[in-house]
């Protein structure tokens, strides 16, 4: 239910702040208010918007590690993580709506200095939340079916937030013409955050943290417990394959509108039928996947997962070369959709677990209980890996193109959409290729004789 919650506020920001705050010229003739000016206005190729995403990553990239040494060195009576989860719940749910709630309705200094400080506080508080959610994925899952299932589920629960937080693509419409275009999404917004805060509350009050977790919190400063969990060669490996991941995933999610309606040449609206579709079909692996662990490893699924979503990220790039003439444009989302579902499905669910392996055998031979840390890290190549993958995405998608710098409308070409295909193509294959060197048989090892040593 925590990840129920924090997924739908994760996807409100994802979905809809670039689109609240960059309204295209067909969104301002539907009512939509300029808040802040419009175009590339930066330097003659960044937005203002852009600019003050990116420097809130910056702080984001500072508060990841400080959240988890806190959570990490808590000695705090109910537990190390349950605590800051409770604390940060109403708070990030309130915040995620105030961002949408700029002050002045024409373009404003004010409203820059509103959505600035705006979105350093949701992502404080995100990670407030987050950070410690996710240890809690070693410490609650005790054995490795634990952690699958744990994995699992939320892994679903994150699918079924961030559609929920599509819904305001339905709803909205119907609000407008009573309260106007924004409050429109104000109001869906509003309530998509109260069901998200309830999410996040149930597990702080329904789970005693105490009851299953018995773990010494650490005595490590956070730049002390920061090169401590770099110092460890399997989670560097996975890290670094875990950035390449997330490029390519955020390439195909980001593309995906462009790559039906620039190169399958279809209505917008099919967005959000392959993205559906995908996700149902994608679950419906969910049953399967621990089997398969159990059968081949992590490491050689999540390598397949990988060469899978390569195999997809072809198809997509394959549209500008072999055309719509001789396939239709439906026929390439299918294939897309069909090719991604499993790929989706091992690669939701098992990395989270083998940074909960890689934590729990690092506790072992330290003796130090740095799970937050661990997370956190895997939190900051997310991030890192969502931006460099925006960086990426509008470089290449306007190749071939002559952009509106007055604009907010990028124009993307089917060359240029070709490149990001290939792009994605050449990043989830680099990843394959370094996780290759991860160590899976060591960090089981250490898990077992830690195990024995311990007497569990």
């Amino acid at each position: 239910m925590g990840q129920l919650g924090w997924s739908i506020l994760s996807g409100i920001i994802s979905a809809w702040f670039v689109t609240f705050y960059l309204p295209t010229q067909s969104d301002i003739d539907s009512g939509a208010v300029q808040y802040i000016a419009p175009g590339l206005v930066i330097g003659g190729f960044l937005t203002i918007l852009g600019i003050i995403t990116a420097l809130s990553r910056v702080f984001d990239a500072v508060t990841d590690p400080l959240i988890a040494s806190v959570s990490d060195r808590s000695r705090n009576k109910r537990g190390r993580r349950i605590p800051f989860m409770q604390y940060a719940a109403v708070p990030l749910s309130v915040v995620t709506v105030l961002l949408f709630c700029a002050p002045i309705e024409e373009i404003s200094g004010w409203n820059v200095a509103w959505i600035s400080v705006f979105i350093v506080l949701f992502y404080f508080f995100m990670t407030m939340y987050c950070t410690p959610y996710n240890a809690l994925i070693s410490e609650f899952g005790k054995t490795q079916d634990d952690r699958m299932y744990i994995s699992t589920a939320i892994s679903l629960t994150f699918f079924a937030g961030t559609m929920i937080a599509y819904l305001p693509f339905i709803f909205a419409g119907m609000l407008r013409g009573s309260v106007g275009y924004s409050w429109s999404y104000r109001i869906c917004f509003i309530i998509l955050a109260v069901i998200a805060c309830i999410s996040m509350l149930i597990p702080t009050f329904f789970l005693n943290e105490k009851e299953f977790v018995e773990a010494k919190p650490s005595d490590s400063n956070m730049l002390k417990s920061l090169g401590a969990t770099f110092r460890n060669r399997s989670f560097r490996v996975f890290v670094f394959s875990d950035i390449t991941y997330w490029v390519g995933l955020t390439l195909f999610q980001t593309g995906l509108p462009f790559f039906v309606k620039v190169s399958m040449q279809l209505d917008e609206s099919f967005t959000m039928i392959f993205l559906g579709g995908m996700t149902i079909l994608s679950a419906a692996f969910y049953p399967i996947v621990p089997g398969l662990v159990k059968k081949f490893g992590k490491k050689k699924l999540v390598i397949t997962g990988f060469l899978g979503l390569a195999a997809a990220y072809v198809i997509a790039a394959l549209i500008g070369i072999i055309g719509i003439t001789m396939i239709p444009g439906i026929v390439y989302g299918v294939l897309i959709c069909v090719i991604a579902a499993f790929p989706m499905a091992l690669l939701g669910i098992i990395p989270q677990s083998i940074v909960a392996d890689v934590a729990e055998a690092d506790s072992y031979e330290t003796g130090e209980n740095r799970e937050g840390m661990f997370f956190a890290a895997r939190t900051f190549a997310m991030k890192f890996g969502q931006s460099l993958a925006m960086l990426v995405f509008t470089s290449l998608a306007i190749i071939g193109t002559t952009q509106n710098t007055n604009s907010n409308d990028i124009t993307a070409s089917v060359l240029g959409m070709t490149f990001v295909g290939f792009a994605a193509v050449v990043f989830c294959s680099a990843g394959a290729l370094i996780l290759s060197f991860y160590n899976e048989k060591k960090v089981m090892s250490a898990i077992e004789k830690g195990k024995d040593g311990s007497g569990d």
